[in-house]
């Protein structure tokens, strides 16, 4: 019977969480260029949004995400990160609470 084991290391950044950890790590060991580009603008999207729910006050931009991902990946994905822009990595904004319509009784 072959038991999944889960991952101990220590979490780096908790706003993040393990996933985006462990998929920063899966990123690094990819070896087609399009492929990495592509999966770091997905992880910058997805701190971006961690980011927004964890430090509302804080800012929360390009620079800092790129600062993250190169603490997180060891400055092994230095070269991806340098070509993140605002054009591949689509950032929401905060969801403001209240704004939803409410139902008529």
């Amino acid at each position: 019977m072959n038991l999944i084991r889960r991952n101990t290391t220590p979490i780096k950044m908790r706003n993040y969480g393990r996933i985006i950890q462990d998929t920063i790590e899966y990123a690094c060991t990819l070896t087609n260029k399009s492929e990495r580009q592509a999966l770091t603008a997905y992880i910058a999207q997805c701190m971006r949004q961690k980011n927004l729910i964890w430090n509302r006050d804080q800012e929360s931009g390009l620079e800092r995400i790129k600062g993250d991902l190169h603490i997180l990946s060891n400055g092994r994905l230095d070269e991806d990160i340098a070509e993140l822009n605002m054009d591949n990595v689509r950032f929401a904004s905060a969801p403001q609470q209240g704004q939803g319509k409410k139902k008529k009784k």
